[in-house]
């Protein structure tokens, strides 16, 4: 750590930096106050041990300095005139003072106090603006706090990672805030979901394609080649085909490659993010994810958590969006009944923070009145996409299952039970997804299903 010692004394200078041998301190001192003005510009200080008192001017004057200064050097003021010039020093910007004469180790402790404090408030800063950065994920829950935490590890770090979370919580924008607060943020940042690509045509678009394939005259150079230097972002890793998921471990492995109908073998300089909404170790042991492959992209996994989980979080969110639709459509949209409050608390958000977005800008656009209501709230859920999902996809099942019944009905349980088992199916087996898209608590999805599993009903 840079450190300036401002002193009219060069004995005293001498001893305060004799004081500070072996303490891993990068020292340099000047005596005057001109010499230090020209140390804050060519130096750039990260901490200043500042006599007040100057041949060629004030301390307090060259405090004023730093205060301007980004990032803000931690300052330690001495003097030997009592607490009252140390008052001043306070309040002008300083972060400690130490009361003339003192020893080593009273130095020693003041500097490491004074890094520590500068360090946390870097940290901080940091922070904060990559939770600007982060968007929807803003929030300043417990369970947020270990997510930025995790994130600016990783940020500084070139392991691979695997993002896990729902749909809608957010994967994307943390794999891109990990890039962004990364040295790769120069570079591209290459985001695909393959899911959504055709399996005999992923490999295609991770690796490109030589001359001649698929009629191609040139050849086509794949995400990988795009990502160069930068970041590949792997959506729905777990959809990826099995038998391409050795390809992309030995890119990992070897950062070497070749396209599609290729013998020539590139190299390319890419981390690694994937992301999945499912659990990635049932995958692997059902699997669908290779061993080794799991391993190789689990060095640092990141859990975003589900909007349910994150208390009140939803209203600075909901909030947020409040502020951004309105501005967007021209609306005098300004805020929620308490009624309205405790609703967005209480609904359990299976869309997560992507359908707390959409129902929130339909109630900017539906809503003629400058607050929204509860009734207004809970018809913008029932209506929306989600919901409408799951009961189509519910009713379908019923409709089967109907067929061949007298006049097509069926026992109350039976059609609660098949009510029960579509919705979890729909959810992939998520058990407190399905609770919220049915209205019920999952205990009581778990005490039902306990109760068939135990009577003839099962």
């Amino acid at each position: 750590m840079k450190t300036l010692i401002v002193e009219d004394s060069s004995t005293l200078c001498a001893i305060y930096e004799a004081y500070l041998d072996d303490t891993g301190y990068e020292v340099h001192t000047v005596e005057t106050f001109t010499g230090a003005l020209m140390a804050l510009e060519t130096l750039k200080p990260d901490l200043i041990l500042l006599d007040i008192e100057l041949p060629d001017g004030n301390g307090l004057d060259l405090l004023a300095e730093t205060v301007l200064m980004t990032p803000k050097p931690a300052v330690v003021v001495m003097t030997g005139h009592g607490i009252e010039f140390a008052d001043q020093a306070i309040e002008r910007g300083a972060d400690d003072f130490l009361g003339k004469p003192f020893d080593a180790s009273r130095l020693r402790v003041t500097l490491a106090n004074a890094a520590q404090r500068l360090e946390l408030t870097q940290k901080l800063s940091k922070l904060g603006e990559m939770r600007e950065r982060l968007g929807p994920m803003m929030g300043a829950s417990g369970v947020m706090q270990a997510v930025y935490s995790t994130i600016e590890s990783l940020a500084s770090s070139r392991a691979t990672a695997i993002i896990t979370g729902e749909s809608g919580t957010g994967k994307e924008l943390a794999a891109r805030a990990i890039h962004d607060l990364s040295a790769r943020a120069p570079k591209e940042f290459v985001a695909v979901n393959c899911a959504a690509i055709p399996s005999d045509l992923i490999e295609s678009e991770l690796f490109g394609e030589a001359p001649g394939v698929r009629g191609n005259i040139h050849a086509r150079d794949g995400l990988i080649k795009q990502s160069d230097g930068g970041t590949l972002f792997l959506d729905e890793v777990c959809d990826m085909p099995y038998e391409l998921q050795s390809v992309l471990l030995r890119f990992i492995q070897s950062g070497s490659f070749k396209p599609v109908g290729s013998d020539v073998e590139f190299v390319a300089d890419v981390r690694i993010l994937a992301a999945t909404n499912r659990d990635p170790l049932f995958e692997m042991r059902e699997g669908r994810l290779r061993e080794d492959l799991f391993y190789r992209l689990h060095v640092v996994p990141l859990r975003i958590p589900p909007l349910r989980e994150r208390g009140e979080d939803v209203l600075q969110l909901s909030a947020h969006y409040l502020n951004v639709f309105s501005e967007q459509e021209a609306r005098e949209t300004c805020g929620f009944t308490e009624d309205a409050r405790r609703e967005l608390r209480r609904y359990p958000w299976p869309g997560n923070v992507r359908q707390l977005e959409n129902i929130i800008h339909r109630l900017v656009l539906m809503t003629p009145e400058q607050t929204i209501g509860y009734e207004q709230l809970r018809a913008a859920i029932m209506d929306s996409d989600l919901v409408d999902g799951a009961a189509q996809a519910a009713s379908v099942t019923f409709a089967s299952a109907a067929e061949g019944r007298l006049g097509g009905v069926e026992p109350l349980w039976l059609t609660e039970k098949r009510a029960i088992q579509s919705a979890i199916d729909y959810c992939e087996g998520n058990v407190n997804r399905a609770a919220g898209l049915l209205e019920v608590a999952p205990s009581t999805i778990y005490r039902k299903i306990q109760s068939w599993k135990s009577s003839s009903l099962s």
